[in-house]
């Protein structure tokens, strides 16, 4: 027998049904790893949950009746027809549903009934599609929450905050402003500060080739990131730049030697090299929420759904990760420092 007491109860909404989130969450929750770190309280469909013995086991709540649970715990949230579940085949109601999953979570996150969040993978095209607009987690929980957040790749070798999130490329040069990065570089500095026990030193990229060569290649670096910078580093932050992308990454090695994070302009600047260097173990973190939120670095993958080929080692780490977070959150402190993964 496990015991259960004092450990921290992370929520997980289940994801799409007809992707992998099902089976990573259930592959990652049997880990002895996870097992010993958590106590589990699942937000997802009846019938997919009943398809693993590991959630037959689990005890049932209704959402109503929810409260600090002492033992792994599913929360039904909708009852789907078999035709609306099918790995690999996405549907209108399992849009709906996911949402469901996310927006139940949230409900038991702010009744303190859970600690922490882990989201599994969901798809944003089929939540959009059955009607409800979605642009992401990150963006559902800082409207939820009413507060600014920042998105963080938290990986063995590197923290990359996200100036941007799911933005077209269009809309970057209107986005990116002054004071947007300035509050954003405050929070990743107060953010990481208990961790890394100084002032953490920060790498801004710039948002043009070569960050812009001196207002050649594009004026942001010279009118806005700059100028940022240097605001921020008159409120005490530690933040360097604007530095060049490809010259930072090309030698992933030094930069934990060099910085404690970089705050990446857009998207795909800080996912490419965040996933190419450790996809496995890199975790979407949330900053500044009241509650911790992490999720897998990797998305519904429908063309593997059901066939037991997805490896839920991601969805460990980001268990591991949430739990982590909301200890040293009890202790006035987040996010968690880098750790080797442990043996499993």
């Amino acid at each position: 027998m496990l015991a259960y007491v004092s450990l921290p109860l992370v929520g997980i909404s289940l994801g799409d049904v007809s992707g992998i989130g099902p089976e990573v969450t259930a592959g990652a929750l049997a880990r002895p790893a996870v097992r010993r770190a958590l106590i589990p309280v699942v937000f997802g469909d009846g019938p997919t949950l009943e398809r693993f013995p590991l959630f037959r086991r689990y005890a049932r709540v209704e959402l109503a009746a929810l409260g600090r649970v002492e033992s792994p715990t599913v929360v039904e949230v909708t009852r789907l027809n078999e035709a609306e579940r099918v790995p690999g085949k996405p549907s209108r109601v399992g849009g709906r549903a996911q949402f469901a999953f996310i927006t139940r979570a949230i409900e038991a996150m702010r009744e303190g009934h859970v600690d922490a969040l882990c989201t599994a993978p969901v798809s944003k095209e089929q939540i959009s599609r059955a009607g409800i607009p979605f642009m992401g987690h990150t963006e559902v929980l800082a409207e939820a929450f009413g507060a600014d957040v920042l998105m963080m790749m938290d990986g063995p070798r590197v923290r990359i905050a996200l100036a941007t999130n799911h933005v077209p490329l269009s809309s970057l040069s209107t986005l990116l402003t002054v004071e947007r990065l300035v509050a954003q570089l405050k929070l990743l500095s107060r953010s990481l500060e208990p961790v890394v026990g100084h002032k953490p030193r920060i790498a801004v990229l710039g948002l043009n080739p070569h960050a812009g060569e001196g207002g050649l290649l594009g004026r942001e670096e010279v009118e806005v990131i700059g100028p940022a910078i240097r605001r921020a580093r008159a409120a005490k932050v530690d933040a360097h730049g604007p530095i060049p992308a490809d010259g930072l990454f090309a030698r992933p090695d030094d930069i934990a030697g060099r910085y404690d994070a970089v705050l990446a302009m857009y998207h795909d600047q800080g996912l490419i090299p965040a996933k190419a260097l450790d996809f496995e173990r890199t975790v979407n973190v949330t900053l500044g929420l009241p509650v911790p939120r992490t999720s897998p670095d990797h998305g519904t993958a429908y063309a593997i759904a059901g066939k037991g080929e997805a490896s839920c080692v991601p969805m460990v780490e980001a268990l591991l990760k949430a739990a982590q977070l909301a200890a040293v959150g009890s202790r006035g402190a987040r996010p968690g420092p880098r750790r080797p993964s442990p043996r499993r």
